[in-house]
């Protein structure tokens, strides 16, 4: 039975004083006081060899994985090697890597298998270290320190890594050697594929300084075009600005970049068995067609919300705080945020803030090709309850309503319960046409009695 309701309705680890000279340095040293060994790993174009090892006939041709064309979700995700030199990049739509490689074989994503290699691939790590941390399917760090003793050094077990990644998985990795985590990350960076390069805190300076600023851990394009208005370019530049100016300039994120230039970053690498820590929740999708007007963007918000939503509460968490991410349709994107009235879980509490902002942020100078929500700032459910004289009858109801909802959806499925305004534009809303069918169905048996 078709049903439809319609309500009334980074994590940065360093610690830095307010002065930034003061920096806490309790993890400088292991355990046993010999200087940490950090490994990154970075598996090279993932999604695109898994698809080669599926698929020999690939592996000789450049290969890009990339969304559904016809749903406008055509973003190239990964490339292979082969496609490199022709300059098909990460983010560029389809057609345009097409423009650059007509030969181009684009194989949609299958992330189960993704999922299934990367899992392998950390089995293999934690036959070294317990101190395993990831960044990402495709990404992680491992601390090393106290395996020496046992694989040797910080090189040696990256090598034996690296050969046993490609021999028993057929996958290549790049492995970065340091001292902390941010030039473990740049080092494997530096040369790919399948490489091993170190840099130690002796030769840091003269490896990391000349290289451009962009390089640095958590460096966007943003960042480095407010670097630039202030003539840093290199990370040697950022390293020996003043970090009194930085503070000025830019908040406690200058203080923080200043100190990862320069090597202060002292921050540990989790353990396997370390519970993961939600810091936010979000959705956000490519639209199937640009967005026009307040009331495209407003259905498409609420969409996102109500995901966003149903998994806090699978999560048990509420949270203060609503981000909105926004693509406009030359690509340009960014985000803004602003503190809702409550922590909440409540799907239309979350749309009506998230709503509220974008009209305070977006005047449509350009169609919207994509959007997102999330909601930081989260706590227990129910660990923050507040007393507010008017609306809390209604948070309680709006409460009780998500929750049946998600009951009856994990009970008969997804489709089995829509919001009335998703029924506006099937399109955008992503409706089931077997669904949009019936309810046309419904409404002209209706119609007739």
């Amino acid at each position: 039975m078709f049903l439809q309701y319609a309500p009334v309705f980074l994590f940065f680890p360093l610690t830095l004083s307010n002065k930034c000279s003061i920096i806490k340095i309790e993890q400088k040293f292991g355990d046993d006081g010999m200087e940490r060994v950090i490994l990154h790993s970075d598996l090279n174009s993932f999604y695109a060899s898994v698809e080669c090892l599926k698929d020999s006939s690939l592996r000789e041709k450049p290969v890009a994985v990339g969304g559904d064309v016809e749903t406008r979700h055509g973003i190239i995700l990964t490339r292979n090697q082969l496609a490199k030199p022709f300059g098909v990049r990460v983010g560029q739509t389809i057609w345009e890597a097409k423009q650059c490689c007509p030969d181009l074989v684009v194989v949609p994503p299958h992330f189960s298998e993704y999922r299934r290699f990367s899992r392998l691939v950390r089995d293999i790590y934690e036959e070294y270290t317990d101190q395993v941390e990831p960044f990402g399917i495709d990404e992680a760090w491992l601390d090393v320190t106290g395996s020496r003793a046992l694989f040797g050094s910080g090189r040696e077990i990256a090598d034996t890594i690296r050969k046993r990644v490609r021999c028993e998985l057929g996958l290549t990795v790049s492995v970065g050697v340091s001292f902390n985590k941010v030039f473990a990350k740049l080092a494997s960076d530096l040369k790919k594929p399948d490489a091993t390069t170190e840099i130690p805190r002796q030769k840091f300076r003269e490896i990391v300084f000349p290289l451009p600023v962009t390089d640095l851990l958590f460096v966007g394009w943003s960042t480095a075009r407010k670097f630039r208005d202030y003539g840093i370019y290199t990370i040697g530049d950022l390293a020996k600005t003043d970090g009194k100016l930085l503070q000025k300039w830019m908040g406690k994120p200058g203080l923080i970049l200043h100190a990862y230039a320069n090597g202060w970053d002292y921050s540990p690498v989790a353990r396997v068995d370390s519970p993961e820590i939600i810091k936010s929740i979000g959705n956000s999708t490519t639209c199937p067609r640009d967005l026009q007007n307040d009331a495209d963007a407003r259905l498409v918000i609420t969409m996102m919300a109500e995901e966003v939503s149903r998994r806090l509460r699978e999560q048990g968490l509420q949270g203060k705080t609503v981000v909105l991410f926004l693509r406009d349709n030359t690509l340009k994107s960014w985000e803004r945020q602003a503190p809702m009235k409550r922590y909440t879980n409540v799907c239309s509490e979350i749309a009506k803030e998230a709503y509220a902002l974008f009209r305070q942020v977006y005047r449509w100078p350009l169609p919207l090709r994509g959007l997102g929500v999330r909601v930081t700032d989260l706590i227990p459910a129910g660990s923050a309850e507040q007393c507010f004289l008017f609306g809390e009858d209604r948070h309680r109801r709006q409460s009780s309503l998500d929750k049946a909802v998600d009951s009856v959806r994990r009970k008969f499925g997804e489709d089995s319960v829509r919001r009335a305004l998703m029924l506006t534009d099937p399109q955008l809303s992503h409706m089931d046409p077997n669904i949009q069918s019936s309810l046309q169905n419904f409404r002209e048996s209706a119609a007739n009695l």
